[in-house]
């Protein structure tokens, strides 16, 4: 009887306790995803300085004398816009969380966390190559989004110029759809997930990480360009999202 009964060698069970991450390590995954989501926005957002510096100008300008002399006033317009295009950024989390529970259904994977734990990690090392200038891969993910960009830019110009907080909500709304490598690595996040409301809770953390830096755009625009354009700044902040990538990747 006892001779019959199937034996599981110590690799075997090793082996199996691998493949299964448990509850806690699926939590701690999903939170340092979320923690570099963010991280990537407040870090990333040097490149959104010199992508978007000019829209954020074109908003600060059309607004009428009395809101650009109030900083509070100011102040509540770049938070409409900047809130606009938050929104954007997690609907499209959303939509691209939605796709990948989809894919993850066809393809039936044994252990899709491991897939999105590679997938994420590589993603950030090439988002720190992208922006420390090092390795443009990117460009070509910028270069598809234009398509789609072309349709909705004029909706973007219709609300200008901006007399009203509404104006900015929907001019945000529009311009978070500007195609942009930062963007669509943070993406990959929300795809992996394999899931629409943690998808878009992704991309939230990383909207919400730009919110600091573009917020300060708006009123000290040609200080912090001048600051983001060191090639050190730009080196610098690559390095800490390619440490990012391989601390998701390493993560046990």
């Amino acid at each position: 009887m006892v001779g019959s009964l199937p034996v599981k060698s110590g690799l075997d069970i090793e082996f199996n306790v691998a493949r299964l991450p448990t509850l806690r390590e699926l939590t701690m995954l999903t939170e340092l995803t979320f923690l570099s989501a963010f991280l990537a926005g407040l870090l990333g957002a040097t490149h959104c300085i010199g992508m978007c510096g000019s829209i954020v100008g074109a908003l600060s300008m059309s607004l009428p004398a009395n809101v650009q002399q109030s900083a509070f006033r100011l102040g509540f317009y770049l938070l409409a816009y900047n809130l606009g295009r938050i929104i954007s950024y997690t609907v499209a989390g959303i939509l691209i969380g939605f796709l990948g529970a989809q894919v993850l259904q066809m393809l039936s994977l044994n252990n899709p966390h491991l897939v999105m734990k590679w997938i994420s990690g590589l993603f950030m090392i090439v988002l720190g190559l992208y922006l420390g200038e090092w390795w443009q891969a990117l460009a070509f993910l910028e270069k598809l989004g234009a398509h789609l960009w072309r349709r909705i830019e004029p909706l973007g110009h219709g609300l200008l110029p901006v007399k009203r907080p509404l104006q900015a909500l929907g001019f945000g709304l529009v311009w978070g759809w500007l195609p942009c490598g930062l963007v669509y690595s943070i993406l990959a996040f929300s795809l992996v997930s394999c899931d629409a409301w943690q998808g878009g809770l992704m991309m939230l953390a990383f909207g919400l990480g730009t919110l600091p830096l573009s917020m300060v755009l708006g009123v000290m625009a040609p200080a912090l360009k001048r600051f983001v354009h060191q090639r050190v700044v730009r080196k610098l902040v690559g390095a800490i999202i390619i440490g990012l990538g391989l601390l998701i990747i390493g993560f046990k």
